[in-house]
């Protein structure tokens, strides 16, 4: 079963995911530290967790398997759902691989490390329409991968 687990906390697409969740008929779990609002209506889920450190990440990596689909830019979460076999994409469209998974968490270390001795790192560019666009684009282009595996099976 295809579901997609969204990382609610500073999620810029949410929005997004329900519409094309909608057209696909997909289940969605947003999932935060605190309530969200989410549409009231079937196949989205709000799920608050509390304010646990890391609660929301571990909710969605022990139920995000293959066939899933994880939305987030925490990149030690992204790096736990790929482990357990399933997709993830970041809020501005770029997909998490195996391939690609190393390499962002060093770029991550590196730069905490950087921050940590004092230097200002800077935060991410203001998501534009060209990044909801690519994020919207990859959403749908990940879930036709997915149901064409099931249709090889």
């Amino acid at each position: 079963m295809l579901d997609i687990y969204v990382d609610a906390d500073g999620c810029p697409v949410k929005d997004e995911v329900y519409k094309v969740a909608r057209r696909y008929g997909l289940q969605v779990y947003v999932v935060a530290n605190r309530p969200v609002r989410v549409p009231f209506e079937p196949g989205i889920q709000a799920v608050s967790v509390g304010d646990r450190f890391d609660a929301a990440d571990d909710w969605i990596a022990e139920r995000a398997g293959p066939d899933d689909i994880a939305v987030t830019a925490d990149i030690p979460l992204a790096d736990r759902c790929l482990k357990k076999g399933a997709r993830v994409l970041g809020p501005r469209g770029q997909p998490f691989t195996e391939e690609t998974i190393g390499s962002a968490l060093a770029l991550r270390a590196l730069l905490d490390h950087v921050r940590q001795l004092g230097e200002a790192t800077g935060g991410p560019a203001p998501m534009g329409k060209h990044d909801r666009s690519r994020f919207l684009s990859s959403l749908d282009q990940t879930i036709q991968e997915v149901r064409r595996g099931h249709a090889l099976d």
